[in-house]
């Protein structure tokens, strides 16, 4: 509705709807979340997790709304059909743009339980947001180069702690655990240091979704890959913000994960890390095959 304004001007409004949503929604979740803070027993949590899922989806579904007010979208998602939002998903997509978190959660709320992401420890000091994702319970992680790690042998394994603790919450109430297999957003320069053997992919990092697997790999529905492509280039936040966000294509899957890959110790079986490796390089290669695909399906428009 909006897209006849200058980009500039949509970009002001799509940013200060965007700021005035969290406003709204955080105090609401953080009321919720110290009721739960107090009262720390399982009767409790089962009550109110509902609850707070709830309104992290009313929060997610106004994103929406002021989405359709600003942007002219084309929609292209296949593959969303029979999902269960009552059930558990272990989703695995590509990652190009700090976009493809407002594409999978409006593509996805209420299809599937609430998206939770493992985010870097820094980012609880996040002004507000911080505190909604502690709030929602996202798991946060601190990440060590493998030189500190050798100089600190004792914090090895913590994030494998962390990933286990958080997956045991996650275990009492259907969620959706969002896994980034790339481990962070693909750029040219990212993609030529790793030397990637998938043109449009970085190299996948199977530890995680290998953890979270053994943790609560009996819970999860299934695996759903989702593979994203912006047919015109990859959008910078700001472009999005402006309305510039002008075809969307994502294709999902559902992936019934291999019983004999949620038995064993990914980090301390070798044998098992080299097969589980294995298994998601061949998971990858098909998203690189989509890509190529889709590249070919949907070129740009001038």
């Amino acid at each position: 509705m909006l897209n006849i304004l200058p980009p500039l001007l949509i970009g002001v409004i799509a940013s200060a709807l965007l700021v005035l949503n969290i406003f709204f929604w955080v105090p609401v979740l953080l009321v919720m979340a110290a009721i739960k803070l107090v009262l720390p027993f399982t009767w409790v949590r089962l009550r109110l997790d509902p609850v707070i899922l709830s309104i992290a989806e009313s929060w997610i579904s106004c994103n929406s709304g002021w989405m359709a007010l600003t942007q002219r979208t084309e929609w292209d998602a296949k593959g969303l059909e029979g999902l269960q939002p009552d059930s558990w998903y272990m989703v695995s997509s590509n990652h190009q743009s700090w976009v493809d978190i407002f594409v999978l959660q409006h593509l996805l709320n209420r299809r599937i339980p609430l998206l939770k992401f493992f985010l870097k420890q820094q980012l609880i000091w996040v002004p507000v947001m911080g505190l909604a994702w502690w709030a929602l319970e996202f798991p946060f992680m601190r990440r060590h180069s493998e030189a500190y790690l050798k100089k600190h042998p004792e914090m090895r394994g913590k994030d494998q702690e962390t990933t286990r603790k958080a997956c045991e919450k996650f275990s009492l109430v259907p969620t959706s655990v969002m896994n980034f297999l790339e481990g962070t957003r693909f750029t040219p320069a990212k993609h030529a240091q790793q030397q990637s053997p998938y043109p449009h992919l970085l190299k996948p990092k199977a530890g995680g979704l290998a953890l979270a697997l053994q943790a609560m790999g009996d819970k999860f529905h299934s695996i759903l890959d989702v593979t994203i492509y912006y047919p015109d280039g990859v959008p910078t936040f700001w472009d999005f913000l402006c309305g510039r966000l002008r075809r969307v294509v994502v294709r999902a899957r559902s992936i019934e994960v291999p019983g004999e890959l949620m038995q064993e110790d990914y980090g301390q079986d070798a044998a098992f890390r080299a097969a589980f490796s294995t298994w998601v390089s061949a998971l990858w290669q098909e998203k690189e095959n989509t890509l190529a695909q889709l590249q070919s399906e949907f070129p740009p428009k001038p």
